[in-house]
């Protein structure tokens, strides 16, 4: 168990399967329920307690810029990428503003509902530093309306996760929130690389770890996906269960 207290939104990539919504703006301030993306990752991570977040912006980065501004909240912090660092990149420049310890990462696109307890408390009460580099936030692929391919990871029953072997389908998909401890960044690569090379380092080393969602998550990659969520949400169907 930890205590929460920084964090760092993803919010640089191009999003080039929600085209043409974002020829002319960055994903994460796409609106969904009347808030963009990125204010309503944001608003997860105060409510979880996270006192400094950092943002990081390559796409239309004034735009994410600006947004930051209309928080007006000088606990946030906005990470400039001139060029694009990918996942693991972007938040190996981060590592000075994101404290000591664990951290919460959590992508600029993801959107849940809770279940009965928030999922940023789950992940921060079940994060165990002494065996854990990484504690992903993981969906049943069975509960995502689109494409979900052969899912990305199975998850033992102690909750440790491997990838999915040749013609092998694995059950659960990432849901873009996540706990990471400074550890996993050990000699970590320069430059841009995946976060998915340090999992499957720590995969190696029995060190990655799920925690199954207990609410609802959209899987928003194109604007159909986009469309039904928000379809969704005003039905108040999914907010009648959770």
């Amino acid at each position: 168990m930890i205590a929460l207290t920084h964090a760092m939104v993803l919010a640089a990539g191009l999003g080039t399967r929600m085209r043409p919504l974002t020829d002319n703006r960055p994903k994460p301030l796409l609106e969904l329920d009347d808030r963009s993306l990125l204010d309503h990752a944001l608003d997860r991570l105060q409510a979880a307690g996270v006192g400094q977040a950092v943002v990081n912006a390559h796409w239309f980065g004034d735009q994410i810029e600006a947004a930051m501004a209309r928080r007006a909240d000088p606990r946030i912090i906005l990470q400039k990428e001139d060029t694009l660092l990918e996942t693991g990149g972007g938040v190996t420049m981060a590592l000075p503003n994101l404290g000591d310890g664990p951290f919460a990462v959590v992508n600029g696109d993801a959107f849940w509902l809770d279940g009965p307890t928030p999922a940023l408390k789950r992940l921060s009460a079940a994060f165990e530093p002494a065996e854990m580099d990484a504690l992903l936030l993981m969906v049943r692929t069975t509960q995502v309306e689109g494409a979900v391919g052969k899912g990305d990871f199975l998850i033992d029953p102690i909750g440790r996760m491997r990838r999915p072997k040749e013609r092998e389908i694995a059950p659960y998909l990432y849901a873009g929130v996540q706990i990471l401890s400074p550890a996993l960044f050990a000699d970590a690569p320069t430059g841009a690389f995946s976060l998915n090379r340090l999992y499957d380092r720590a995969i190696e080393n029995g060190r990655l770890y799920g925690l199954v969602h207990d609410g609802v998550w959209f899987h928003l990659s194109t604007p159909e996906d986009l469309e039904q969520a928000e379809t969704t949400l005003r039905a108040g169907l999914a907010r009648a269960l959770f």
